[in-house]
């Protein structure tokens, strides 16, 4: 018994934990060790044993006490080992035995998956939407065709021809789930699964319909018309609530998730709902200034360009750019300038230049004047 660990460390609890504490405890550990979680694996094997042995004595008043006073030893030569790992009296009674254990790790039952034919949510699908700059920016109507499966209009969704008759299952009595008890190195151990008979329908058809085929569903094409918002974005969803997927036993429908792909446009970037465009301006209308027409995703808008514009210089027209999801306005567009040097230049063009440079005394060319002031600085 030298080197058996303390049982309050085997749980992780404080030696004046309550029972609900070291209940919780066990639970946690047992769920964690357990070796339909663990199969194969010899410690975890161990580690529930330890578990196991803990729990039969500090869930038990009287052989507490005793544990607290004497240690593992107790007041007998027996000690605490109780019935072995074989004895599974700790599971048993007011703990609710192995399905309340193992209820959060197989849903519902030991071993289990829950109602299988209780009402269940139908599926949502996905249907994948192309559309172009201009149809996210402004909103539009698209026709999807739709392929989804819905409930059989023959049967009515019962999978049964009509006036056939449909029996209950003779294995799980209706319920769709079937025990099955296996015998391990542990003991004896109850598992929950769908019946192998209904798979878990919860009935028999004996005649099945000729228009689904026992399924109670069939595969329907239709065709709809979406409208997409205006102001939505590349990888956004639209979800159209109860389009999706049929339920099953009466359940709810599922979604259509619409994912949305938009198309690149040939000027424009866009940056959440603000546009971005690049203007080509002369030199000569950069330096004199010029109203331009600047393109939008309506219409022209005219724009004075300021005398002196500068290449990369950004300028903000507001309200130009994208309508808001949720309403409320537009974004803005920001328009740079990028100034173009004319290239094979006429020699009376290059003489005109030269006229012009050789006038200039210096104050056109402020970043020029900058440049050089700080490089006297540098070297004087």
């Amino acid at each position: 018994m030298a080197n058996k660990r303390d049982y309050y460390e085997v749980l992780g609890v404080p030696k004046n934990a309550d029972d609900a504490a070291i209940k919780k405890a066990y639970r946690t550990l047992a769920k964690k060790y357990h070796p339909d979680v663990n199969p194969g694996d010899k410690t975890a094997e161990e580690k529930f044993k330890e578990v196991n042995e803990a729990y039969q004595v500090l869930s038990n008043p009287q052989k507490r006490a005793q544990y607290d006073q004497f240690g593992h030893d107790g007041p007998q030569t027996g000690g605490f080992g109780g019935g072995g790992f074989g004895d599974f009296s700790g599971f048993g009674g007011g703990f609710g035995g192995f399905e309340d254990i193992f209820s959060s790790v197989f849903g519902g039952g030991f071993g289990g998956g829950g109602r299988p034919n209780g009402p269940m949510r139908g599926d949502d699908l996905r249907y994948d939407l192309t559309i172009s700059f201009e149809e996210a920016a402004m909103g539009c109507e698209k026709d999807i065709n739709l392929v989804r499966d819905e409930e059989c209009p023959t049967c009515n969704g019962s999978g049964a021809k009509p006036g056939s008759k449909v029996d209950t299952c003779p294995t799980c009595q209706g319920s769709g789930q079937e025990r099955v008890t296996t015998n391990t190195p542990f003991g004896r151990i109850q598992n929950v699964r769908t019946c192998s008979r209904c798979h878990g329908s919860g009935k028999i058809i004996t005649e099945p319909c000729t228009k689904c085929h026992g399924r109670g569903k069939v595969r329907v094409s239709k065709r709809r018309t979406v409208k997409v918002p205006a102001g939505i974005d590349n990888g956004q969803v639209l979800t159209i609530r109860g389009q999706g997927g049929l339920g099953e036993h009466g359940g709810p429908p599922g979604d259509l998730q619409i994912v949305i792909s938009v198309k690149p446009h040939k000027l424009f970037r866009r940056r959440e709902d603000d546009l971005y465009i690049e203007m080509p301006l002369t030199f000569t209308q950069a330096a004199l200034g010029a109203e331009l027409d600047v393109p939008t995703l309506t219409k022209p808008v005219k724009y004075r360009f300021p005398e002196g514009t500068q290449p990369g210089q950004v300028f903000r027209l507001r309200e130009q750019g994208i309508t808001h999801l949720r309403g409320g306005g537009k974004g803005d567009m920001y328009v740079t300038a990028v100034v173009e040097i004319p290239k094979k230049l006429t020699s009376q063009q290059k003489e005109l230049l030269r006229q012009f440079e050789a006038s200039a005394n210096g104050n056109q060319y402020e970043k020029k004047k900058n440049f050089f002031d700080k490089l006297k600085d540098v070297f004087s």
